[in-house]
Parts: structure tokens; C-alpha cells; sequence
């Protein structure tokens, strides 16, 4: 039987997940508690009023059909306003974007410094990052945010406290009004992908070819971007692709907190209004952002992998 091509295979595994994603989200958005035709007339209908308008929405209808006309028919339109949900996406992404990208590259750097201090730092100061990775990991978002809205905002006044962007104006205009939120997101995702990418490191430093380099006499430095990084491409690249994902979806609490228009305040109003069309679609966004970063994984860290085994 003829191997199958590892970009076909990666191709495929990254649309069945998709797939797999996309009923899960489609079930979890069905098994909401009430629904927009209760938000839209606030209890003030009749039981023959709430029929008719569940059957102008197609919420009356047998779930596969309905799974299926989400599928086949695009995002649709709100429940709520009746515009297009592709427009009211399109209009928050900008914002959640570049919230996203900026405490990316924020946390990747910081996360190695903090893996690889973790492993490799002096013993005292080891212990100290240790110590620093769990707490950051298991902080909540509201208490990262309250911290630095103290210590950023209220005692050196370097940010304001609330990130209002002027209506229409890009985000990347107005880098100060980014900087709480940024920083919001950035410091737990480094903490948690530190505290998984310590492990590989640790695995990583202990194998002989390491062990020869710094008895030549090599860097640390050198070690770590020439051996260590290269050996641990591989759950480094997913472990990155999950925090994007991650960030794209939760972005909720520091935009709510910040008063930031994005996606994440736009799923939290669409859940709390029964929007389902407006919750499946920012919910499958944020499921296809992970997919792509685990294939792009999957197609690029097995070439990392053979080109630092070479000697």
C-alpha cells in the first residue's frame, strides 16, 4: 500500500479536526438554555409569538438540518440585529488581532527566558523562576489585569486604565492603549507555556550532544538557539499554535476589563444574548486558528527536527 505524503496526511487529520470542532461547537451552542427569540421580545410574548419567531430563525427545526444549513450556509446573519455576521466579525478581528499577535510576541520571548532560566539558570535563581512560572500560570486573567492596572496605571501612570479606542481608529495607532491589555494576556500564556516547554528543555539538555557542547566550550546561548530550540521545534510549534487559538478566544475578560470592542467581548455578548450564529462563528474562528498553527507544526518541525540532528 502506497504511503500516503505527509503534507496530504497532515491536511487531512487538520480537516477532520475542523470538522470535529465544528460539531462540538455547533452542540454546545444548541444546548444553550433559552435562545434569542426570549432576548428579543424579554418575556413580554405570547406562546404563539415565541413559535413564530423560532420558526422565522430556524430555531424550531430538527438539529441535523440545522447543522447542516450552518454549514452550507455560511455564517448567516445575527439573531439579535439582523446584520451579517461576517460584517460584525470583520469589524471586531482588527482589534482582537492585534491583541492576539502583540502579547504573542510579548510571551514567545518571554517564555523561553523563563523555560530555559527554569532548567539552566543558576540554582537560587532557578527556584525563583520556578516559583514564578506556577503562580503566573495559575493567576487569573481579572488579577493580572488589577496588579498592573495598580502598578502600571495608578502608581507610575505610564498607561491609562482604560483602553477606549476612538471609533474607527486601528488599534496599532494607539500602542499605549494596548499595553495593559497586552500584557494582560502575555504574562500567564508565557507562565503556562513555560511551565510545559521546561520539561522538553530539560530532556533536551541532558542528551549528550549538549553535554560535548559545553565541553567545547560553547555559550549558553549558543546551546540554546543551535541545539536545545531546534530539538524542541516540535511541541514548542503546537504549544504556540494552542496559545494563539487560545488568545484569538479568550481575549474576553482583558477587552471587557479594558473596554476594548473585539471578539471576545463580542462572544460574551452573544452568549449572554443567545446569538448562536454570532457564537458559532467567532467559536469556529478561533478553532480554525489553532488547526492552522498545528499544521503549519506539523508540516514545518520535522524539517527543524532533521536539520538539528545533523552534525
Amino acid at each position: 500500500m502506497p504511503r500516503v505524503p505527509r503534507p496530504v496526511a497532515a491536511l487531512a487529520r487538520s480537516g477532520l479536526l475542523l470538522a470535529a470542532a465544528s460539531v462540538v461547537i455547533f452542540l454546545c451552542t444548541a444546548a444553550l438554555p433559552g435562545d434569542a427569540a426570549d432576548t428579543l421580545v424579554g418575556g413580554r410574548a405570547t406562546a404563539a409569538e415565541l413559535d413564530r419567531l423560532r420558526a422565522e430563525a430556524g430555531l424550531d427545526d430538527p438539529l441535523p438540518l440545522r447543522y447542516l444549513d450552518w454549514l452550507t450556509g455560511g455564517p448567516g446573519v445575527s439573531l439579535i440585529t439582523g446584520r451579517p455576521v461576517a460584517e460584525v466579525v470583520a469589524e471586531r478581528a482588527a482589534v482582537t488581532l492585534a491583541l492576539a499577535v502583540a502579547a504573542l510576541a510579548v510571551a514567545v520571548p518571554l517564555t523561553v527566558v523563563l523555560a530555559w532560566t527554569a532548567v539552566r539558570g543558576p540554582r537560587r535563581l532557578r527556584q525563583v523562576v520556578n516559583a514564578v512560572i506556577v503562580a503566573g500560570a495559575a493567576l487569573p486573567q481579572a488579577v493580572v489585569a488589577a496588579a498592573l492596572v495598580a502598578w502600571l496605571s495608578a502608581a507610575w501612570g505610564l498607561f491609562p486604565p482604560v483602553s477606549m479606542l476612538p471609533v474607527g481608529e486601528p488599534p496599532w495607532h494607539r500602542p499605549d492603549l494596548l499595553a495593559l491589555p497586552v500584557l494582560t494576556l502575555a504574562l500567564p500564556t508565557a507562565a503556562y507555556a513555560a511551565a510545559l516547554l521546561r520539561g522538553a528543555i530539560a530532556d533536551v539538555v541532558d542528551r549528550p550532544y549538549v553535554r560535548d557542547a559545553e565541553l567545547r566550550g560553547l555559550s549558553p546561548g549558543a546551546i540554546l538557539f543551535r541545539y536545545v530550540l531546534p530539538m524542541v521545534a516540535a511541541p514548542a510549534a503546537r504549544l504556540l499554535a494552542v496559545n494563539l487559538g487560545g488568545l484569538v478566544a479568550g481575549t474576553a475578560v482583558a477587552e471587557t476589563l479594558f473596554g476594548l470592542a473585539g471578539l471576545g467581548e463580542l462572544l460574551v455578548t452573544a452568549i449572554s444574548t443567545r446569538d448562536v450564529p454570532v457564537v458559532q462563528s467567532v467559536a469556529l474562528l478561533a478553532a480554525a486558528v489553532v488547526v492552522a498553527g498545528l499544521l503549519a507544526a506539523d508540516l514545518v518541525a520535522p524539517r527543524r527536527h532533521r536539520q538539528a540532528a545533523r552534525p
